[in-house]
């Protein structure tokens, strides 16, 4: 696969953003343009959307390079440069521009959906942008960036080591008892530690979130987060009914294996530091040593997927758009971030040879061939997917490659991975619940205590728990266990879609145990549409209804207890 950055037509191919004084004049150019024909409103569409794939690729990379070295002051200044002393400057101008866009009389004449989705997100900004938000906003991307910093610099130390805390996980992985509870002891430390200030950074925000939101005649920041964040195809009422349906139809299951794991330890109850340590006595599974390993492997996976896939990771390769192993002053966590300018993403994560790392390799993956499939798209606006659809696309590959995880492990190793896979599919559906409800709970509540965010927080654990640990003497750990989820600081409403995009999944997979090459067909289909059409449409292009549902959960469950049952 070749892939070059097509020619700017628009912006000179040598611009250095600096300062916002060299973009002024192509906002000035734009809003000046006289536009008197259909192919003069494509034109200057089609010059505004290079734009903004340039400022979104320039503001791309300075995040990027921040996060692999957080240490670096150099790096976190070019990117606190860019949102606290460009970005401020470019939104009237970007206000400007949507109101001539709003203004111009050709916007019948593009029906498409996809025109008419973009255009709808505009008129959403216009209604949503007030001139005294813009110090907010650079005040809010500016502060979100501590927690990463925080987080970054927790590390412990054992047998004159200093493990990052990802590190540091895989040993709670161990047989060894007494040396899982002095990891998870070590670790509970370094948490206890940062609490105080990871509390105070969140309040902070909160209280920045709901001033935004006020300005904006929103009542509360969740109200304002649903409009900013095009969520038109389901309500509030929807998430709290998936909240209930999850307690219904999906905590039960995962307190069922959870409660046969703990028989088969031995136990009454777990213990904090029990919870990753297989029953049985087996290690954990260690896919592979290195980051260049795992690569390999996954490019191999791909392949047999559809060549297609495996050309992607070669290209992100060559390209040096990969940053995969885990080392001090790193940002935690993993992301594809799209480059739209390109068109070739960059992932990112923290792989120390775990299962949980390859997983979180597909699913960055799936990310990646997303980018890709949709990168002839002619808009920007038309790549740059609602957070439902993107995570279909990962969650999805995320369990369409299991077949091939042969790749990393012998018959029965890989039996194993994939029942881990498919019970960690549902335990994870719990904590997006809960984080979702956290949320809904924290922003209708700003003025909240922070006992009342603990005891708020503590009620969700026991809705959404198994009832299965004994976390006495570690009550404090469980109040701030919301503190781990980086998307409360950085991304303020982005978890519900992971759920939502998981029961898609799912149903993809249920396809592809039915016709594997119609899935896969189905799948590219879908993710080479971007966001041209309706979330609905996407999904049921790749093959499923877009329906989050308690009457869809119910099936879902019982597909998956049947897959479980095949794998005793």
């Amino acid at each position: 696969m070749q892939i070059q950055k097509a020619a700017r037509q628009f912006l000179p191919e040598d611009l250095a953003i600096t300062e916002f004084g060299v973009l002024a004049p192509f906002f000035q150019e734009l809003l000046n343009r006289e536009i008197n024909t259909l192919n003069e409103f494509d034109q200057w569409l089609l010059d505004r959307s290079e734009l903004d794939a340039v400022l979104e690729e320039d503001l791309a990379w300075r995040y990027i390079r921040m996060s692999i070295n957080t240490q670096d002051e150099t790096l976190r200044e070019a990117y606190t440069h860019f949102v606290t002393q460009i970005q401020p400057e470019l939104a009237p101008l970007e206000d400007q521009l949507n109101q001539k866009l709003m203004a111009l009389p050709f916007l019948d004449q593009r029906a498409d959906s996809a025109h008419q989705i973009y255009f709808r997100s505009v008129r959403t900004a216009l209604d949503l942008y007030r001139e005294e938000n813009i110090a907010l906003e650079a005040a809010l991307n500016e502060e979100a960036q501590q927690y990463g910093a925080i987080s970054a610099a927790q590390t412990i130390t054992h047998d004159g080591k200093d493990l990052t805390m990802q590190q540091a996980a895989l040993l709670l992985k161990e047989q060894d008892e007494s040396l899982r509870q002095t990891i998870f002891e070590k670790m509970a430390a370094v948490r206890r530690k940062d609490r105080e200030q990871l509390d105070a950074l969140y309040t902070s925000l909160i209280q920045k979130r709901h001033q935004l939101a006020v300005n904006a005649g929103f009542e509360n920041y969740r109200d304002y987060k649903f409009v900013a964040m095009g969520r038109f195809d389901y309500t509030k009422a929807d998430c709290f009914a998936f909240h209930e349906a999850i307690k219904t139809h999906i905590v039960p299951l995962v307190k069922g294996f959870q409660a046969e794991k703990l028989s088969k330890l031995g136990k009454e109850r777990f213990k904090p530091w029990d919870l990753d340590v297989d029953p049985e006595g087996k290690p954990a599974l260690k896919p592979f040593q290195t980051g260049a390993q795992m690569l390999s492997g996954t490019i191999n996976m791909f392949e047999r997927i559809d060549p297609y896939f495996g050309d992607c990771l070669r290209v992100m390769d060559e390209l040096g758009h990969l940053d995969l192993d885990s080392k001090p002053g790193k940002a935690p966590g993993g992301y594809n971030y799209p480059l739209y300018e390109i068109g070739v993403p960059f992932i990112f994560m923290n792989a120390v040879g775990t299962q949980r790392d390859l997983e979180t390799m597909v699913h960055e993956g799936g990310h990646a061939i997303h980018s890709f499939l949709s990168r002839e798209l002619s808009l920007t606006a038309f790549k740059n997917l609602p957070s439902e659809v993107a995570e279909l696309a990962s969650m999805s590959m995320e369990l369409l490659s299991m077949p091939q995880w042969t790749e990393f492990y012998e018959p029965q190793a890989h039996e194993r991975a994939m029942r881990e896979q498919i019970e960690g599919t549902l335990k994870v559906l719990p904590w997006i619940a809960q984080i979702d409800a956290f949320q809904h709970w924290i922003y209708e509540n700003p003025t909240h205590t922070l006992e009342e965010r603990s005891a708020y927080w503590t009620k969700l654990a026991s809705d959404f728990g198994t009832g299965l640990t004994d976390w006495a003497g570690y009550e404090d750990l469980v109040q701030s266990a919301w503190q781990r989820q980086l998307h409360l600081f950085e991304v303020p409403f982005y978890y519900i879609e992971y759920g939502i995009a998981q029961l898609g999944a799912l149903g993809v997979w249920k396809n592809s145990l039915e016709n594997y090459p119609t899935a896969i067909a189905n799948y590219k289909k879908a993710l080479a549409l971007g966001y041209t059409t309706s979330m609905s449409n996407i999904y049921e292009t790749a093959g499923v209804p877009f329906d989050f549902s308690s009457e869809r959960l119910q099936t879902l469950a019982t597909f998956i207890q049947d897959q479980l049952k095949k794998m005793n």
